[in-house]
């Protein structure tokens, strides 16, 4: 039983302001970090409000959490207020569409990653994906150990320091 009326609830809700999904976008940045992957900004203004935005691409990257955004293989609605949830998870989805394509429009590629994505067993095919779409673009950092895509490891020896 909730303390507050239906409508107080939902006012006290609605102030409620999200600030991102904070442990996924860590994730992606950890795994941009481990394989020396630059060139990315965070906190960008421009439409939608991408999650991570490499510029020298114009590729901005959206991680989308898979209940918010309607993900097909993990998005379980609540057993409770199924139309309400059922129409939100459909306007997010449908917002979501529209900025893909103003930000195409714009001259933008997006890619959208889905959070379960980032998980351990998928972060490989997941990075790969996102080196595909840097292309050319890819900046990397100089690392003494460093993974290249669809290349074996490769160790610099202390005279390549």
């Amino acid at each position: 039983m909730d303390i507050f009326s239906k409508e107080k609830r939902s006012d006290v809700m609605s102030k409620i302001r999200s600030k991102g999904n904070k442990e996924t976008e860590l994730r992606l940045m950890a795994l941009l970090r481990e394989r020396g992957i630059r060139g990315w900004w965070r906190g960008s203004k421009i439409t939608g409000h991408p999650d991570f935005v490499f510029p020298r691409a114009r590729l901005a990257v959206f991680v989308d959490g898979c209940f918010w955004h309607g993900c097909p293989k993990h998005c379980r609605l609540p057993a409770t207020r199924k139309k309400f949830w059922h129409a939100k998870i459909a306007k997010n989805k449908k917002r979501d569409r529209t900025v893909t394509r103003e930000l195409k429009t714009l001259g933008w590629n997006v890619m959208r990653i889905w959070s379960h994505s980032l998980a351990k067993s998928l972060a490989n095919r997941t990075m790969n994906r996102l080196l595909r779409n840097l292309g050319d673009n890819a900046v990397f950092a100089p690392q003494k150990h460093f993974v290249y895509p669809g290349h074996e490891s490769y160790e610099m020896t202390a005279a390549e320091d």
